[in-house]
């Protein structure tokens, strides 16, 4: 008798093989997928500072813009205004905040999870000195960024 094909038992072995395989790689393609979110986040609030620098060294009367959509309703625009909507942008929502005593001296520009500990980890925040910093406080505590500029300071310098 001269049979063709896999018995059970062969292909019992090959799906778990392959369900091992999926076990051991899904971990490492979601941490993957999270850091490519905080450096895209990093480089974005960079991106925002120099918009920021761009605005100030462009007005008569050398002063940061007051709320984002002075940067992004410009013509051109100093940045997309999409880094700035509602849903978000590549697993984070960016927020940028006037501070200070002085109308247009003092920024703050913040990126915060979409969800904590799935789209990132840690909250970033860059302001006018262009130190872009870092906090890797639990959820409850990511805001929509430093309120001051001595909470700004609170916060980790990223290498």
């Amino acid at each position: 008798m001269n049979r063709k094909g896999f018995t059970l038992v062969e292909i019992m072995i090959v799906v778990a093989i392959i369900a091992l395989l999926a076990a051991i790689a899904i971990p490492n393609l979601m941490r993957a997928r999270l850091n490519a979110n905080e450096s895209a986040a990093q480089s974005t609030l960079k991106t925002v500072a120099t918009a920021s620098e761009s605005f100030r060294a462009a007005q008569t009367n050398p002063l940061y813009p007051a709320t984002a959509a002075a940067m992004t309703g410009a013509t051109p625009a100093y940045c997309d205004a999409g880094i700035f909507a509602a849903g978000g942008r590549q697993g984070y929502v960016f927020t940028y905040t006037q501070l200070g005593t002085v109308a247009g001296q003092q920024y703050v520009a913040s990126a915060q999870p979409v969800t904590f500990q799935v789209t990132g980890i840690r909250t970033f925040s860059i302001n006018e000195t262009g130190v872009l910093r870092a906090s890797d406080a639990a959820a409850a505590a990511v805001t929509a960024g430093p309120a001051t500029t001595a909470a700004y300071e609170a916060l980790t310098p990223v290498q």
